[in-house]
């Protein structure tokens, strides 16, 4: 019988699930006041005949729709999905699985779910009031929303057009659906008019006025979750978390966690070894580029590994500075409390 050129990888999902959030937790040396959980969905084109291939409208292509949760540049959850879905199916078990997580090591922190218009979905909003987890979500703009702002977007565009700038302003009320929300919640909408033409914005948000004002809460709060984009590409470009060419789910799903292994590593390294370093704040594409791409001699011997790099290095401190503080951070984590 000839050997078979396929072998599988034995592997335990709710290990690994679990190990994302365990890193993420040793990470911090003591609990913080509040966290912020990013949520968002992406393409991931397939280029064969892979199981839950669906073909999505949005983006033009067959694909999955993987979906991210990070905390700040933490990554925390990378579950494959297929295409077929709404952007937020199956969030509430995900989030809840994390919450749950953290909070039986950090029972006192607060938690904000932060994400687009894909995720103001009832069942998550609701989960989260009964849950004790704050949320702001994009809402969708519509003919409601939009009458509801038609006096803030006339001073806008009078504004606008007298100074020749951008012009905005904000408004806070109470909102509902006809049908699908069971409650009235907070919506903060943003009349914006620029290039000549109406932008408006809306959110809604589990959070008081009394906590944050509408306008802070838009510029300085929602509208940080871009930085999650960057979070993405990085797994997505650099790490090629899209290389999910096997004919499984499952499969796949083992491949796309393992890139995103390959980014908490790469976080690990950013935050251990490279912190105040000319590159503490790269992406992963440049500490790969910069510092892991470069040809060495590497000589092992029984007692000791030398790595001799060119003179002509222009890494080479920052690489060897990052060596000695991952090894003592080895070191100390191997040593007996």
């Amino acid at each position: 019988m000839q050997p078979t050129r396929y072998h599988k990888v034995s592997h335990n999902p709710v290990a690994i699930r679990s190990l994302f959030l365990d890193i993420f937790l040793e990470a911090h040396q003591r609990p913080p006041r509040e966290i912020i959980l990013d949520l968002d969905a992406t393409d991931d084109p397939v280029h064969g005949e892979q199981e839950g291939r669906f073909y999505h409208g949005y983006y033009d292509c067959y694909c999955y729709l993987p979906l991210y949760v990070f905390c700040g540049r933490h990554l925390l959850a990378s579950k494959l999905r297929v295409a077929s879905i709404d952007a937020a199916d199956g969030a509430v078990e995900e989030v809840a699985r994390i919450v749950a997580h953290i909070r039986e090591r950090w029972p006192k922190v607060r938690i904000l779910l932060r994400a687009d218009s894909g995720f103001a979905r009832e069942e998550l909003m609701a989960w989260c009031e009964a849950n004790g987890v704050h949320f702001l979500f994009g809402l969708a703009k519509n003919a409601r929303l939009i009458g509801n702002i038609s006096t803030e977007m006339a001073k806008a565009e009078a504004k606008s057009r007298w100074t020749g700038k951008p012009a905005r302003y904000f408004k806070d009320f109470r909102w509902t659906t006809l049908d699908s929300w069971s409650r009235e919640r907070r919506v903060v909408a943003k009349a914006e008019f620029t290039g000549g033409e109406a932008n408006p914005r809306f959110v809604v948000t589990s959070l008081k006025r009394s906590e944050c004002k509408a306008k802070y809460l838009y510029e300085k709060i929602y509208c940080a979750r871009g930085d999650m984009e960057n979070r993405i590409k990085e797994c997505q470009l650099d790490l090629y978390a899209d290389r999910t060419s096997t004919a499984t789910m499952r499969a796949n799903q083992l491949r796309l966690w393992f890139a995103s292994m390959a980014y908490v590593l790469m976080c690990a390294v950013r935050r251990i070894g490279l912190h105040h370093t000319p590159y503490a704040k790269a992406s992963c594409g440049t500490i790969r580029l910069k510092l892991l791409k470069i040809g060495a001699l590497v000589r092992i011997s029984v007692r000791r590994i030398k790595i001799a790099m060119a003179s002509g290095c222009p890494a080479a401190a920052t690489w060897g500075v990052a060596a000695l503080r991952l090894n003592a951070a080895a070191r100390a984590r191997a040593s007996p409390a």
